[in-house]
């Protein structure tokens, strides 16, 4: 990669083939490569490396690898007063990989501050071709048997990978990024990707490291390249997860 150019794969090209995430242009913000194609094997490789796919439809897959990186530590979530208040309360329960479809469908579903979306039904295809295989995952959120909340992700080695939650009931989202904190704090986890930083995460504990050392923790914590499955299999009360 020179300039302002990026590489381009093809379908043919093996599945680490990307070039080094330290080429990734500053405009757009950590664009590294094109094309290629959404096989597990290609997916699975790109988040080892920091680099995910985000494009719309329309377009050829875009890969990224921004510079600094949105992580969250699970043990630093921040609980607030107010938010242990409503954990407290809340008749909420968590489950994980019981609806995966349905997670994903509700944050591909049109957001009064978006237009359009990203998860494409490529995308859903193939994480959920990455879930069949045990690298995706979903939590979530439920009050009275209806979905008020969740999240899906990848989870490789030590690191989970988040793509994306969405919020149907008060609180719904921060329920969710708050159980799979503490699910996976008790698991040992190193750390939550969360890609991009924003407003809303930074309040919950999120914060940004450099993308070298980002990578770094990568090479540390996603090897040997494993798949996670020590979920809870039961239900589990929003109050049983909180920290004394």
């Amino acid at each position: 990669m020179s300039g302002n150019r990026i590489v381009w794969l093809t379908t043919a090209d093996p599945p680490d083939s990307f070039p080094p995430i330290d080429t990734a242009l500053s405009e757009p913000e950590g664009l590294l490569a094109a094309g290629g194609d959404l096989s597990s094997e290609r997916l699975v490789q790109a988040y080892r490396l920091g680099i995910f796919p985000w494009y719309e439809d329309g377009q050829p897959i875009l890969w990224w690898s921004p510079d600094p990186r949105c992580v969250l530590i699970p043990a630093d979530f921040h609980i607030s007063r107010r938010l242990r208040r409503d954990i407290q309360t809340s008749t909420a329960e968590i489950t994980v990989n019981r609806s995966f479809g349905e997670v994903v469908a509700a944050c591909a579903a049109p957001r009064p501050s978006q237009q359009g979306t990203w998860i494409t039904e490529e995308m859903i295809e193939a994480y959920s071709d990455l879930h069949g295989k045990g690298w995706a995952h979903s939590l979530e959120v439920r009050d009275r048997d209806q979905l008020i909340g969740g999240i899906y992700g990848i989870a490789i080695g030590r690191v989970f990978f988040g793509e994306s939650m969405f919020s149907a009931g008060p609180n719904g989202s921060k329920f969710a990024l708050f159980a799979l904190s503490q699910l996976l704090d008790a698991a040992d986890f190193a750390l939550i990707d969360c890609q991009v930083v924003s407003a809303h995460l930074q309040t919950l504990g999120a914060t940004t490291i450099a993308r070298s050392e980002f990578a770094a923790l990568l090479e540390e914590s996603c090897n040997p390249p494993s798949a996670y499955s020590d979920w809870p299999e039961h239900a589990v009360s929003l109050a049983e997860l909180l920290p004394d």
